[in-house]
Order: structure tokens, then sequence, then C-alpha cells
């Protein structure tokens, strides 16, 4: 089954969402899929797609330095976080 580019594009702004609510902190694709109740291939490749669009940063090593072996984090790129900050009413 294929789904539309529109509905694409609304859980992407879901998922810019949910990294807005818990940004600074970044998020696995596994949490990010939990949270917008999607399956976790079909979430990564959404997020690539923003990665490519410069919405959101891929983390690849931990706090430590150490480079994940097969995680990814996520977290809102500078220029998204400030719009959607700019947008939020005070």
């Amino acid at each position: 089954m294929k789904i539309s580019q529109k509905k694409r594009e609304k859980i992407s702004e879901q998922i810019l969402a949910t990294l807005f609510a818990v940004s600074p902190k970044s998020l696995f694709t596994s949490q990010i899929a939990q949270e917008v109740a999607r399956d976790e291939e079909f979430i990564k490749n959404l997020l690539l797609d923003l990665k490519k669009k410069n919405f959101v940063l891929e983390i690849k090593k931990n706090s430590k330095g150490i480079s994940y072996l097969r995680r990814l984090r996520w977290r809102l790129s500078e220029e998204v976080y400030n719009f959607y900050k700019s947008q939020q009413i005070n």
C-alpha cells in the first residue's frame, strides 16, 4: 500500500513536532516511531528525507563519543527549532 505525498508530509510534520517537544534532547528512531504510531522503517525513510532538506540532524555517536552500530538519534536543526519556537504563542 502506498501512502500519498500529502499524508507523508503530515506524518513528517508530526515527527518535527515530536522532536520540538523534547528539544534539545534527541530521540532514537524507534522512540519517534512509537510517538507517531508508525513503522520504524517508514519513519527512518521520512527522517532521511527530512535530513536531506536540512530539517533534522542525525546523531551517530553517544555522549562518550562511541559510534552507534545499529541505531541513530535525531534532533531538529537549529533553523527549524528557531522557526517552531517563533511560531509558539507565549
